[in-house]
């Protein structure tokens, strides 16, 4: 992602475009780009407030998981991952739940 597109996205938080919905997806896209970049602190932020807003939105427990996981900190990335699988399972998302699964279990074996 472009650093003009980046900031765009950054420049919607708090504005009409950062309501609902739509204030999870914002900051999924914001956390996933910061993990692009390995600015994994700003993904994890970003990903974080997702999931707060959103404790339903499996692709952003994922991302969360998976910037945590970057960063060292894998006792929190499984816990990401254990409630994203839960939040996948509940919806029906098999891929998700076999995606964080796989990921999950490479972490338990390296914690």
């Amino acid at each position: 992602m472009s650093d003009t597109l980046l900031q765009n996205l950054l420049r919607m938080i708090g504005s009409a475009r950062d309501a609902g919905g739509n204030a999870a997806l914002l900051r999924f896209s914001i956390g996933s780009a910061y993990l692009k970049r390995e600015q994994y602190d700003e993904a994890v932020r970003y990903l974080r407030e997702a999931v707060e807003r959103d404790p339903a939105y499996s692709a952003a427990w994922k991302q969360l998981g998976k910037a945590l996981a970057a960063a060292g900190r894998a006792a929190e990335a499984i816990d990401a991952y254990e409630r994203g699988i839960a939040a996948a399972q509940a919806h029906g998302d098999r891929q998700a739940v076999k995606e964080m699964t796989v990921f999950l279990r490479r972490l338990r074996g390296n914690v």
